[in-house]
């Protein structure tokens, strides 16, 4: 714009006047543009009064006959544009004719009725213009387009505009198309200033479109429904322009006043367009919006941009609140729709759905409108009832926008829903439908193949939870849908009767065992939702008595929960088999049990001759999973409240956190920190050891009933995970009675004894852990410091030497587990007094003389063998599919507890390892026991065992030196010279055999158990003739690892040795004399090519010279 503008229009016109005349007689783009130049030059109160003038040259180029170059359709259009701008259209024949002219612009010369092939510029240069036009008329002279006279040319324009909407491919011209019919409808919502319209100029209006109604919805509805690639904004804008002009046809306010117009017959053929909005008419005109209604919702609820989201809230809102009742064919989709989007994941889009709910909920309660309540209740109950066909057959964001649907509903009835809930019909439905909907997907393998195989956390000291499986629905995979069905849940029980709700899931629970997962699932959230967690509330939707929302106190709260913990953990339902093993010893006695009472004929629990399915199991391992996050959420309702339930609880919780399933274990675990949470404790540890007396009473009393309560062992393995030191002396007694028990039965109770045995051990390293690597290098440190007290030398040589030997340790009778005293020495200072072991001493003790008596005991023995060979059997013939499978894994379990025992007597050597005086008497009872372990031939036990023996050279190598190497060490190499030639010549599927795993178990701790043991030069002779096969490189990769590791140990004990040995099998450098008078030396490998061995002995020879020339340095 130029600095200083022309005022005076005279001087305007002067100055404008060469410009208009040129143009006049030469319409060339140059001078339209020269013209629009010098009009920038003028101020707009001048424009104004030489509006006509400076228009007219402009209009004489449009109407000069034949056709126009685009570029000077453009300009004027430009010009145009800018003159609208900037002036107001006054004169109703300057608004007809540029109206006119404009839409002649747009549409094709040879079919008037369509738009013209021109470009997309040109278009827009054209749209522009029209939309400044409708800005810029005043509102007398605007409203004269929509009288009934004018109805032919406002079609053709409406219709004109739509085809460019519909048809056009770019989103510009679309967008500007649609923009321009808001402004024609007066329903523009930019920023600049408009008509205010009146109740009579609305009436006009809305006369006049009913007659373009049919194809405005037509034609929108297609560009709604278009290709996503068309972009958010034309679907906007077409949305808009759609509900702006049926809200202003159908409008409640309007139609309430008699449409009496112009009578047709003073319009002649044009009274035949007129259309008169009667009763019928708008009924007819109700039921084909709703089709058109359902087209646009399918279309848009579910669209992957949230702004067309937030118009279909506004479309759903605005029709809502000024056509309810002139569209009451459409109020059931548009609330279907505005709920639709109450948990949309956009912010702005939820929050605008909350508010109009708001607005919506509070029309409906207003003017004893109750119609609004019973199409709500309607609306919920045919949807509960097409909900599982809905779930069965839609896509994932179909079935997600109809569960908001359903919950948006909820929102809306708010307290009323418990009186919808009364009714029997609309109860039965919705529960059903949850039933069937929540289905959980039971047939995955690996459900059942979870297993725990060590303690489910190993002592995590705080509450973070371990992440909970991912729960798989028969009918849909996306998480999303899961949280709104919970959310559903949530819902009903704050606002329905809760009493009312558990009896009716109580119910379907108990029906069957069908619907006992949904059921219990429903139940948690149910109650959940009672306690207010997890709802999403407006405190200002309250209902018309002024009372709160929630009608659910604690005290109900804590009923109905005590009700549905103790069917949870009833027999029936808590002690289901989840795994094969369970029906060896349990299922029998358990189902004795549960048989017994008539009702429960429906339960998961077969026959004590049946075994069950995997899909049974499966279903089993969920069911108790969903219950145990029942407990905890049930525990985070009630908060400290929950305390009173604890002894209630607990007890059930501990048990299946020490369960074999990995899904149930993590679930029991989850549980304990929910319980931590609410009960205000700081760690599962203090929620065990603040719990432990009246828990170990009931261990203790139900360990001496292992047939009615067989899980106590498992509790008690449990505590000792969550706990510390400060429960041992509390749980002395019950240990004692366990190794009873285990020596009255250990033939039939082993597993369970085992577990617990195993968690004790590993409880008790953690709580006194033990320094033998500090030990043993403050002791040298002191001996170097200190003078040797020589008498005192001797002394312990000939104790040590005694106890190498056997002598003092009674031997003759295997039988007798208690070992007598070591006869003292002669000492002048008479005998001493022995110390009272400390507890946890003694408590090892005791375990390790029972794990030396299961390790001995022959019957075991024979008992593996025979398991041994049937699962050889299995592996060879695997194709039973029913029996075989259970039976191989009860066969298993048996071989676990015997490992298992290995493991336990591993950890006694731990925690006794600073104790040599209560530890080398018991090695020395343990030792043939373990020494058969190690040199049968049974691969299952030899790594176990073999691990074993490296923690006791750790512990005692000197008392072990001899023994090794007289008894051990010569089967073992014996057996790796053997297997070698095996593994050497075997393809890949080798490593996944026992042999293969007992060949890498023992190359991994050879190298160690030499140097704890320090063994000499013949051993080390003869476990590097055992190794030097395995640095072929035809072995596999891993032992070949192994190998090298076992010489890089012996390089620590004899570098030499290991040089020389290495040297002989390959000598990469050949050795000069360093005077001519010497002879050479020629080693073996010398003359030897380059063979298989030849790189990992190289290898080798580079580390160890390397070490040798630091120190030369």
């Amino acid at each position: 714009m130029a600095q200083h503008q022309i005022e005076d229009p005279k001087i305007a016109f002067a100055y404008l006047r060469p410009s208009c005349v040129l143009l006049t007689k030469e319409p060339t783009a140059a001078n339209v543009e020269a013209l629009s130049g010098h009009l920038r030059s003028v101020s707009d109160g001048a424009l104004q009064q030489l509006q006509d003038y400076i228009l007219f040259p402009l209009r004489f180029v449009l109407k000069t006959p034949g056709s126009k170059r685009e570029g000077l359709v453009q300009a004027v259009m430009e010009a145009v544009t800018y003159v609208l701008e900037n002036t107001c259209v006054q004169s109703w024949d300057s608004l007809r004719d540029l109206f006119s002219e404009l839409c002649l612009c747009l549409c094709s010369p040879k079919d008037p009725g369509k738009p013209a092939t021109t470009s997309e510029e040109l278009k827009l240069a054209v749209l522009r213009c029209l939309d400044t036009l409708m800005h810029s008329a005043y509102g007398d002279i605007v409203f004269k387009l929509y009288e009934p006279s004018m109805l032919p040319g406002l079609g053709a324009a409406v219709s004109l505009l739509l085809a460019l909407a519909e048809h056009e491919k770019a989103r510009g011209v679309q967008t500007a198309s649609l923009k321009c019919l808001l402004s024609l409808f007066q329903q523009c919502d930019c920023e600049e200033e408009h008509i205010k319209l009146g109740r009579d100029e609305r009436f006009m209006l809305g006369r006049t479109l009913a007659t373009f109604l049919p194809g405005i919805s037509r034609a929108l509805s297609l560009v709604i429904s278009g290709d996503l690639r068309q972009g958010h904004a034309v679907t906007v804008k077409a949305m808009r322009v759609w509900y702006k002009a049926v809200g202003l046809v159908m409008a409640d306010e309007q139609l309430q006043k008699a449409d009496n117009g112009v009578a047709a017959g003073d319009l002649g053929r044009v009274g035949e367009l007129v259309v008169k909005r009667t009763p019928s008419w708008c009924k007819t005109t109700s039921q084909r919006l709703g089709l058109v209604l359902q087209k646009i919702i399918s279309c848009t609820s579910a669209h992957p941009h949230w702004r067309v989201r937030l118009e279909l809230v506004s479309l759903s809102h605005f029709l809502l609140s000024q056509c309810r009742q002139s569209v009451g064919e459409c109020v059931g989709p548009l609330l279907e729709a505005l709920v639709g989007a109450v948990n949309d994941e956009e912010p702005e889009v939820k929050h605008r759905c909350n508010a109009a709910l708001d607005e919506v909920a509070q029309m409906g309660q207003t003017n004893d409108r109750q119609d609004f309540t019973d199409i709500i209740s309607e609306n919920l109950h045919s949807l509960a009832s097409s909900l599982p066909r809905l779930m069965r057959t839609s896509d994932d964001q179909r079935k997600l926008f109809v569960l908001n649907v359903f919950l948006g509903y909820l929102k809306i009835l708010g307290p009323k829903v418990d009186a919808v809930l009364t009714s029997a019909v609309h109860l039965e439905r919705i529960s059903k439908a949850l039933m069937q909907v929540m289905e959980l997907d039971v047939t995955d393998v690996k459900i059942i193949e979870e297993r725990t195989l060590t303690s489910s956390t190993d002592l995590r000291p705080d509450l973070h939870q371990i992440p909970s499986q991912r729960k798989y629905f028969l009918y849909f995979t996306d998480d999303k849908i899961f949280s709104a069905l919970r959310t559903i849940c949530r819902m009903l029980g704050y606002y329905g009767n809760l009493y009312l709700l558990v009896d009716r899931f109580m119910e379907l629970y108990k029906e069957s065992s069908v619907y006992r997962k949904q059921a219990a699932l429903v139940l948690n959230e149910v109650i959940v939702g009672a306690a207010g967690i997890g709802v999403e509330t407006d405190t200002s939707r309250i209902d018309s008595s002024g009372t709160n929302q929630s009608r659910t106190n604690q005290e109900d709260l804590k009923s109905s929960v005590m009700s549905v913990i103790e069917e949870y953990i009833s027999l029936s339902n808590w002690h289901l088999p989840t795994a094969s093993e369970a029906l060896e010893g349990k299922l029998e006695s358990t189902t004795s049990l549960v048989s017994s009472s008539p009702e429960r004929n429906c339960l998961q629990l077969l026959p004590a001759s049946k075994s069950p399915t995997l899909h049974q199991l499966n279903s089993n391992i969920w069911q108790i999973c969903i219950q145990l996050e029942g407990i905890g959420g049930f525990a985070l309702a009630l908060g400290t409240d929950f305390r009173l339930l604890l002894m209630t609880t607990l007890y059930p919780v501990l048990e299946k956190n020490g369960d074999e399933s990995l899904l149930v274990s993590q679930a029991a675990f989850n549980a304990m920190c929910d319980l931590c949470k609410a009960c205000d404790y700081s760690s599962p540890k203090e929620l065990v050891i603040k719990n432990s007396d009246y828990l170990l009473n009931d261990v203790s009393l139900n360990l001496a009933r292992p047939s009615i309560h067989p899980h106590a062992a498992q509790v008690l393995a449990v505590m000792f995970t969550h706990s510390d030191a400060s429960l041992l002396p509390l749980v002395a007694d019950v240990v004692q009675d366990v190794l009873t028990a285990l020596d009255l039965s250990y033939d039939q109770r082993a597993p369970q004894f085992c577990s617990v045995l195993h968690s004790l051990m590993k409880a008790l390293v953690r709580w006194f852990p033990a320094t033998i690597g500090r030990q043993k290098t403050s002791s040298k440190e002191t001996q170097n410091k200190e003078c040797v007290n020589l008498r005192q030398f001797l002394l312990d040589y000939k104790k040590q030497k005694a106890l190498a030997e056997g002598i003092g340790v009674e031997e003759e009778d295997p039988n007798d587990l208690e070992v007598p005293p070591p006869t003292s020495d002669e000492d002048t200072d008479g005998p001493a007094e022995k110390k009272e072991l400390p507890l946890h001493i003694q408590i090892v003790k005791d375990v390790m003389e029972r794990c030396i008596h299961m390790l001995s005991d022959s019957n075991l023995r024979i008992r593996l063998k025979v398991v041994q060979s049937l699962l050889v059997m299995y592996n060879s013939f695997g194709i039973a599919a029913g029996v075989l499978p259970l039976k191989r894994a009860g066969l298993k379990s048996k071989v676990h507890v015997y490992l298992q025992v290995l493991d336990i007597l591993e950890l006694c050597v731990c925690v006794l390892c600073e104790r040599e005086d209560e530890l080398l008497p018991m090695v020395h009872r343990c030792w043939p026991a373990l020494l058969h372990r190690l040199t049968n031939d049974d691969p299952l036990a030899v790594p176990r065992a073999f691990k074993v023996l490296c923690v006791l050279g750790e512990s005692c190598g000197d008392f072990l030196r001899k023994r090794v190497s007289k008894e051990v060490l010569p089967r073992l190499t014996s057996s790796l010279m053997k297997q070698a030639e095996v593994s050497a010549r075997s393809g890949p599927v080798y490593t996944h055999t026992l042999a293969y795993k007992l060949q890498l178990a023992v190359l991994q701790g050879l190298g160690p158990l030499c140097v704890k043991l320090d063994l000499m030069e013949a051993d080390l002779d003869r476990v590097i003739d055992a190794c030097l096969p395995y640095l072929s490189c035809r072995q596999p990769i891993r032992l070949q690892e192994a190998c090298l590791s076992v010489f890089r140990s012996l390089m620590e004990l004899d570098p030499d040795l290991c040089w020389f040995s290495l040297n002989e099998l390959c000598c990469p450098v050949p050795y000069e004399p360093p005077h001519p008078r010497l002879l050479p030396v020629t080693l073996t490998g010398s003359d030897k090519p380059r063979n298989q061995f030849t790189d990992n002995i190289l290898t080798l020879l580079q580390e160890s010279d390397g070490p040798q020339e630091e120190d030369a340095t």
